[in-house]
């Protein structure tokens, strides 16, 4: 088990590091023409306006790798080694029936073997509480011969799925519908619980971290997700070190780490490009019509958005906005604006995915850090390579007697 000093001690190198380059990751290429930091840096930025597109997305998962002017190198250097975390110590699981992961995609199920084999608790569970749990594919893997379980889910149909699903396979399970977030769930849990909870969003896996700790649950194990995913306009820091800590996060800014996707389908790519292109093409021209120079949030709209005409397309979204009618415009040359736009973000948010991890890390340290305090022994890593999730890291907490780091 590592020091629990160490997780303090990261979590106020990142806490630093994130404070001192918080203009570099905190505006958005997408909303704003110029960035502040272009002022500062502006050979960096003259080189990443100068790239393409393609040339953005091969180096989107990786631009620690991208060989830019200064300061890139060094920035990317400090991220790696701030958010570097080990694996986790594995075990073999057990060998289930191949018809134990019928009815799960294929990602999802290598995520929950991943994610198994790197739950080594001791004593043994006697009983899994599966929190978010949709069918229990989770729950299931985990609970073996004289093992009960527990889902908690919100949606009827998954439940009755989950319930027919767990009876086929034999494994004695209780499906219950609950919403996690309402304030009868502390009943749901008891000391005998171990609580899992594979990329439960935001709130939900922030309430089951409160509620296991405050229910005296000997054990449990988290892949955060979704930190965006809040009720709340501004980030509540969880631990004593995160609330005192002067990073202060919007919900915006917690959808930073986010920004990592593994490979998407070609389709799927083109129509994201297109619709992002379009949407940067009509940013310039709302500009225009406003006469502000400001960014204009626009709704989401249906992919059949897609084949209209691009003058259509602009025209029933001003319409849409209120604006004013637009001109005769040349639709063409500001569709070509948008795509040339498209390029100039995506190269200049490779800036700010230097941050993406370090900022996850700091988040995930804080629940870390909850748990310390709250009596836990915590473990972190990552239990699955980035190219399976980028949410790949994982909370594994231990009652003990509490550790103070001076």
């Amino acid at each position: 088990m590592p020091n629990p000093c160490d997780l303090l001690t990261r979590f106020h190198a990142l806490d630093r590091f994130l404070i001192e380059h918080q203009a570099l990751w905190r505006p958005k290429p997408f909303t704003e023409r110029h960035l502040a930091w272009e002022a500062l840096h502006p050979e960096l930025a003259r080189w990443l306006r100068s790239r393409t597109l393609e040339e953005a997305e091969a180096a989107h998962n990786h631009p620690e790798h991208l060989q830019a002017p200064a300061p890139f190198p060094q920035l990317a250097a400090e991220a790696v080694a701030l958010a570097h975390i080990d694996v986790l110590p594995s075990q073999p699981l057990a060998p289930v029936e191949p018809r134990l992961s019928v009815d799960v995609p294929g990602r999802k199920w290598q995520q929950i073997e991943a994610f198994a084999s790197h739950l080594n608790l001791t004593p043994a569970s006697t009983h899994w509480l599966d929190w978010c749990a949709g069918k229990g594919h989770l729950g299931r893997r985990l609970t073996h011969a004289h093992q009960r379980l527990t889902c908690l889910e919100y949606d009827p149909a998954l439940i009755e799925a989950g319930q027919a699903l767990s009876v086929r396979h034999k494994v004695q399970a209780e499906h219950l519908q609950q919403d996690v977030m309402a304030g009868d769930t502390r009943h749901r849990l008891h000391a005998g619980h171990t609580p899992v909870a594979l990329h439960a969003c935001g709130d939900l896996h922030v309430q089951l971290m409160q509620l296991a700790s405050d229910a005296g649950c000997p054990q449990l194990a988290i892949a955060p997700c979704c930190y965006n995913r809040t009720r709340h306009a501004h980030y509540q820091a969880l631990s004593p070190e995160g609330q005192a800590s002067p990073l202060k996060l919007s919900r915006d800014d917690l959808g930073l780490p986010l920004s990592e996707t593994v490979t998407a389908p070609a389709r799927v790519r083109r129509q994201r490009d297109q619709s992002m292109a379009r949407r940067l093409g009509f940013d310039l021209l709302q500009r225009r019509l406003r006469g502000l120079d400001d960014y204009l949030p626009t709704p989401s709209l249906p992919v059949a958005w897609l084949a209209k005409p691009y003058a259509d397309y602009c025209k029933e979204l001003a319409a849409l906005k209120n604006l004013p009618a637009s001109s005769q415009q040349d639709w063409a040359a500001l569709e070509a604006a948008g795509w040339q736009r498209l390029a100039e973000v995506r190269n200049l948010e490779l800036v700010r995915n230097l941050f993406r991890r370090p900022l996850e890390l700091w988040l995930v340290l804080d629940r870390a850090l909850y748990l310390q305090a709250r009596g836990y022994q915590v473990q972190l890593g990552t239990f699955c390579p980035a190219s399976l999730t980028p949410r790949n890291l994982l909370l594994i907490a231990r009652q003990s007697a509490t550790t103070t780091c001076g």
